[in-house]
């Protein structure tokens, strides 16, 4: 009797979906890490590396001169009153580089948070008519009232850089202000304020004598007592700029996001105000106008660090000193048996070196 197997029956029943559990050796997938310039270590890596530029900066301005010095030499000017180098380094040189130090701190943050807080690539105590506020203030302080000196000059700089800054604030457009409205206001204000220093000079030959280095940024004049009167007030306005730092990152996204994030528009907006009237008033009053450094630095330097402005500022504070007096030095060599002062050279150099910088950024974002 043959036997057959019984038929299958078909089942409607869905074959279940299969999961694929990953291996338990096998690696996790994860994330692109982030960009190298946004970690913690190489930033702190590059502000190492800035600080040491600095120092080295600074022997190389200690050592350099009309009288060539060794850094032996320079050392024993600095800690031995009998040395030979003595007078050339503690009366002459040592005051001149602490004073572009100080100059350069000031105007490379009084650059950094006016970019970050009007949002302006070209927004510079040179471009925006600070400087030239200044500069008017401290004309007509020598030219009309017979004030000489920083004693003097300090409290005239400031009032014009203050002064210069609600103007150009306020012809901009207030709240209102575009990048652009800015840079044309200030503009506007630049010209105008240096054609009325240029007037006082030239009607009073006292004030011409007195001010035809100090128009063109100097720090030749520098002694101690100068770098004493500025000094306090170019560390205030530092460190209301780097205390302003946070609250300036979220103000970038918008005064809506940074009311949410605890910050206060208003009160960041004034703050670097008062900040930039600092900085500004107490370099141009102990240097001159500088053109070029607060805009030229915090670009290099964002691309070091990002635009988080608690490594920027720092890092701006760093790098701007370093190219203020190495045009310093460099006038000083190249002008040889006397020298180019400092704001030509400033000019001279900041000028390729931000056109180069502004045709690279257009190569790469096209």
């Amino acid at each position: 009797m043959l036997s057959t197997a019984p038929p299958s029956i078909p089942t409607t029943q869905e074959p279940a979906l299969s999961v694929i559990e990953p291996s338990p050796t096998a690696p996790a997938p994860t994330a692109t890490p982030p960009p190298r310039r946004g970690r913690p270590a190489a930033r702190l890596a590059g502000l190492l590396a800035a600080f040491l530029l600095l120092v080295a900066v600074v022997a190389v301005s200690l050592a350099v001169g009309a009288k060539q010095l060794t850094l032996a030499e320079v050392w024993q000017g600095l800690v031995d009153p009998d040395s030979p180098a003595h007078a050339v380094v503690r009366q002459m040189r040592l005051p001149r580089t602490l004073l572009g130090l100080l100059a350069g701190a000031a105007l490379g943050v009084a650059g950094a948070v006016m970019q970050a807080v009007t949002r302006n690539p070209l927004a510079d105590p040179g471009l925006l008519g600070i400087n030239a506020g200044a500069s008017a203030a401290v004309a007509t302080a020598a030219g009309l009232f017979g004030v000489a000196g920083v004693d003097g000059y300090i409290w005239f700089a400031l009032a014009g850089a203050a002064t210069v800054t609600a103007l150009v604030y306020a012809v901009g457009g207030g709240r209102g202000a575009t990048p652009a409205r800015l840079a044309l206001a200030g503009a506007a204000l630049n010209a105008a304020l240096y054609s009325y220093v240029s007037a006082v000079m030239l009607l009073d030959a006292a004030s011409l004598e007195k001010m035809r280095f100090w128009t063109v940024g100097s720090l030749a004049s520098a002694d101690l007592a100068t770098v004493v009167r500025v000094l306090p007030f170019a560390a205030a306005g530092l460190v209301i700029a780097l205390a302003a730092a946070r609250p300036l990152n979220a103000l970038a996204l918008g005064d809506d996001q940074a009311r949410a994030l605890g910050a206060r528009p208003a009160a960041v907006r004034a703050a670097v105000v008062v900040a930039v009237t600092l900085l500004c008033g107490a370099a141009t009053a102990a240097c001159g106008p500088l053109v070029f450094v607060g805009l030229l630095v915090p670009h290099l330097v964002r691309v070091l660090t990002g635009p988080d402005l608690r490594w920027l500022l720092p890092a701006c504070a760093l790098l701007a000193p370093v190219l203020l007096l190495g045009a310093d030095v460099a006038g000083r060599v190249l002008g040889r048996p006397g020298e180019i002062q400092v704001g030509i050279m400033t000019a001279v150099l900041g000028g390729p070196l931000f056109l180069h910088l502004v045709t690279r950024t257009r190569a790469v974002r096209s």
